[in-house]
């Protein structure tokens, strides 16, 4: 692919994802429905907990597993 196909096709992504934001409407968070009833706020060290510590304390277990478990024959 030479310059100009990439570029063009840079362009097209770009204005793409432009246009579909633009022409998005609104999520409308800040109307109630009738039947939510949202609970309470988390704090900021749970957040942080939630989606930082959680997540790559799973990956760590999930990469130390894989390491401990692995059967395959090691170089010498």
């Amino acid at each position: 692919m030479d310059k100009k196909n990439a570029l063009r096709a840079g362009a097209l992504a770009a204005g793409t994802t432009l246009m579909m934001l633009l022409l998005s409407s609104p999520a409308l968070a800040l109307t109630r429905d009738d039947g939510d009833d949202p609970g309470p706020g988390l704090s900021v060290i749970q957040t942080v907990g939630l989606f930082v510590v959680a997540p790559l304390a799973l990956f760590a277990l999930i990469a130390g597993l894989v390491m401990v478990l692995d059967k395959s024959k090691k170089a010498s």
